[in-house]
């Protein structure tokens, strides 16, 4: 495949445009030397057909939600509605100016306010922030949270945060971020949090417990009242990872069950653009008792109008500007709206349905560790397919079936992980199109191994060697040098 560059030729044929009535700088006189180019800008002489069909190729070697099944365990990427996106692009919300006055922006503030009520009964929790653009980021904001909780409390000595070893991996490193050391904690033979090992780790220099409900196997934590009472009683506080929050939306509360911040993921649960089709936002709902710590402005409503509310004298400050990303919120307000209660309660049944289905279909031919009802996703091994057969080998044959692979070699505590969430949105064609091809996968694997280490055989890029692309990445186009 031709880079852009590739396409240059000593004939120019791209521009059809005249003399230009633009008038002349004298570059000379206005930049210094310094910062002036000493030879031409290398731009590709190309014409608008050339031009519109290079990136017209380039569109068609990409792989996205609206091509197909995108099955990435804890990551959910699923279809989003396009009348959310239309929403979006309706002139009073695409237009506006993010500095405009709040008199003249009453709409959004409204918009933003319902949001954040929304959000908050859904988790069962007292106030919500919607600043954090990301997940990660909502984690960094409860980890802040957390701290000056503690700080107001007169306990500076809790510096450590709880993790199990089946949460999701950004958890430490928003931890750690915000100062605290990680405690791991490891998991039981069933899967989920050890009271044993939970209470061997509590002391009074833990100040919070991050937990991701349901877990990274997809797996519930059955006890997880008692592992947030044991939590309370020591004095700490329970964050709960929203990330997975599709397996259970409209049933149950994180509240209820004794979490103390949450995070939401709308472009995991809410259906927004995820990845590469962001950006994000990771809400984050707290007790009553936390909001007082939230990010300003908060927005308020006091009986007439709507304002931003910066007066909080004890909050952790801005951690984003513009109240987060308008429009993205705004496509999860559209979903929400769309969808009502049992619209809500409806997607979590259908997640669960699938994966389920998936899972029962999936194990006869894959090893599956932890075999029980799972939530959204599951996580199989690819270990024991047959001999000298990987995951990535696995993961690397499906895209010559049209698959987007799922996430491979996490958690960790799977041996030759294969983590598969088909989220609600997928059909059972689909799905059993999906077991197909994996079905016959673990039969290539037995009868020729060499077809699947050679895997993918049909993409426009063959396997690439992944250790020498990280150590020795090649990060520009390889010019020659050119005299000026």
């Amino acid at each position: 495949m031709k880079t852009i560059f590739d396409h240059v030729r000593t004939n120019p044929t791209g521009g059809l445009f005249g003399p230009q009535d633009v008038p002349h700088v004298d570059a000379e006189r206005l930049i210094p030397a310094t910062l002036r180019r000493t030879s031409p800008p290398r731009i590709p002489n190309l014409s608008e057909p050339e031009l519109v069909r290079h990136y017209t190729r380039l569109a068609k070697m990409n792989y996205g939600v609206d091509d197909g099944f995108y099955p990435l365990g804890s990551c959910t990427m699923k279809y989003n509605p396009k009348i959310t996106e239309d929403m979006a692009r309706l002139p009073g919300f695409a237009a506006l100016h993010p500095l405009a006055d709040e008199t003249l922006v009453q709409g959004a503030l409204r918009l933003l306010h319902e949001m954040e009520r929304h959000l908050a009964q859904i988790a069962g929790l007292a106030a919500v922030t919607l600043q954090p653009v990301a997940g990660a980021h909502g984690e960094l904001t409860g980890m802040f949270l957390v701290k000056r909780h503690f700080q107001e409390q007169g306990e500076p000595g809790r510096t450590r945060i709880l993790l199990p070893d089946s949460a999701h991996g950004t958890n430490p490193a928003s931890a750690a971020l915000a100062g605290f050391s990680v405690t791991e904690l490891p998991s039981g033979e069933d899967g989920l949090v050890s009271l044993e090992a939970l209470d061997a780790a509590l002391d009074e220099t833990v100040a919070a417990i991050m937990l991701t409900v349901p877990n990274t196997l997809g797996l519930f934590e059955r006890r997880i009242l008692e592992v947030t009472q044991r939590v309370h009683s020591a004095g700490a506080l329970c964050y709960f990872d929203g990330a997975n929050l599709n397996s259970f939306l409209g049933r149950a509360r994180p509240g209820d069950m004794g979490a103390d911040l949450f995070h939401f993921n709308l472009h995991k649960t809410f259906s927004t653009p995820h990845g590469g089709g962001g950006p994000g936002a990771g809400p984050v709902a707290v007790t009553e008792r936390l909001a007082q710590f939230l990010p300003v402005p908060r927005i308020a409503h006091d009986g007439t109008a709507y304002h931003l509310d910066w007066n909080a004298p004890r909050s952790i400050g801005s951690v984003h500007s513009f109240c987060g990303n308008f429009l993205v919120i705004l496509k999860a307000y559209a979903y929400l709206l769309q969808l009502g209660d049992q619209g809500l309660a409806r997607v979590s049944e259908q997640a669960v349905l699938n994966a389920n289905y998936l899972q029962e279909r999936l194990k006869r031919t894959y090893r599956l560790p932890y075999d029980r009802l799972c939530k959204h996703e599951f996580v199989l091994s690819g270990a024991g397919v047959a001999e000298g057969v990987s995951t990535l080998d696995i993961a690397k044959r499906l895209i010559d079936y049209g698959f987007h692979p799922p996430t491979i070699y996490f958690p960790l505590i799977v041996k030759e992980a294969l983590m598969i969430e088909p989220t609600e949105s997928e059909t059972k064609e689909t799905l059993d199109a999906f077991t197909q091809a994996m079905e016959a996968i673990a039969r290539e694997a037995k009868g020729d191994p060499a077809l699947l280490h050679d895997a993918p055989q049909c993409a426009p890029v063959r396997r690439l060697d992944q250790t020498h692309a990280a150590r020795h990445p090649v990060l520009r186009y390889p010019f020659q040098e050119q005299t000026p």
